[in-house]
């Protein structure tokens, strides 16, 4: 064989792929350490949640001393049976359910169609109500007024004060705009205006079905702050029928932690609390296991969209 024919024959060689299983072994210690180094990670981000749960189901002496790390002892569900006892908590998670579907499915809508329409090279005054929106994500009026406009405006111990001030976000309004300026074709709109569709029917039938991933990540954003946000309530509510579901749980908390300084205080005593001083460091634990349940339920559910959305979404060009 010629000394071309072998440099061919190597060339060739050089250029096939590997076969399957034929990993150098450089490749193999790098796929080992990286799949150790990802289940690590994960265990990291899991075990905190699973700490919790274990917690909430054992045994509350032990759980208390710290002796409940990786299994769960003494397995009970005292501790859920006694939150459910609160007074008015399923109203107050009936509120909080209804803020949050509502609340997120306002707020998904009426961004989606603000950041389209900051879009419209035609529509009047666009620059500067772009920019009068931006004020907003550096400028706010503080605590006060915006008690007293809402005072004024009739949403003090009103549902709707769950509501509508979270329906507009500049944020989300400019995630919107730079994914309708990324992703959808100016051609679409112009086609559709050519056989006479006016503004609402470009947004809902062509635009908005293009923006699933977008309107993902909103969604996620809005429902993870309505279901957590307990501030309006202590600011806006005093009516006991409005009361959110954080807002009871942060009540219970705040009573049962009290009762274990009073102990640990010495100005009460531990038969006088009863199982109190047992169950003060379990009932945290339970209620943030019920404050983020729900949220585990949803977000698999936009998982997909949200790394797609957010990057679109941020980054331009």
């Amino acid at each position: 064989m010629s000394m071309g024919q072998t440099d061919v024959k190597l060339r060739r060689n050089s250029l096939r792929p590997h076969r399957a299983g034929s990993l150098t072994i450089g490749e193999k210690v790098f796929n080992v350490a990286n799949y150790t180094f990802f289940i690590l990670f994960m265990l990291l981000c899991v075990y905190p949640f699973y700490y919790i749960f274990i917690n909430t189901i054992s045994d509350n002496t032990l759980s208390a001393k710290g002796l409940i790390l990786f299994w769960p002892q003494g397995i009970h569900i005292d501790n859920y049976l006694q939150v459910l006892k609160i007074p008015n908590i399923y109203q107050a998670l009936l509120i909080s359910a209804s803020r949050t579907i509502l609340g997120t499915f306002l707020t998904v809508l009426v961004s989606a169609f603000l950041g389209f329409m900051m879009t419209q090279r035609k529509m009047w005054l666009r620059k500067y109500v772009y920019r009068y929106f931006i004020t907003t994500m550096y400028i706010s009026g503080g605590i006060i007024p915006v008690y007293l406009l809402y005072n004024q405006l009739g949403l003090l111990n009103n549902f709707l004060v769950y509501i509508l001030p979270g329906m507009v976000s500049a944020y989300n309004m400019i995630l919107v705009k730079t994914y309708v300026e990324s992703s959808v074709p100016d051609e679409l709109q112009e086609s559709a205006e050519m056989d006479g569709a006016g503004i609402g029917i470009v947004f809902f039938r062509i635009v908005l079905p293009l923006m699933l991933p977008i309107l993902a990540t909103l969604a996620i954003f809005s429902a993870v702050g309505q279901w957590n946000n307990f501030m309006d309530t202590v600011l806006y509510v005093t009516n006991d029928d409005l009361h959110t579901l954080q807002y009871v749980l942060y009540r219970y908390l705040s009573q049962a932690t009290a009762l274990a300084n009073a102990v640990n205080s010495g100005s009460m005593s531990a038969e006088d609390v009863g199982a109190s001083i047992q169950t003060a460091e379990s009932i945290k634990l339970t209620v943030t296991m019920i404050v983020v349940i729900p949220i585990f339920m949803v977000y698999p559910f936009f998982q997909r969209f949200f790394v797609k959305g957010i990057m679109i979404g941020a980054v331009k060009g």
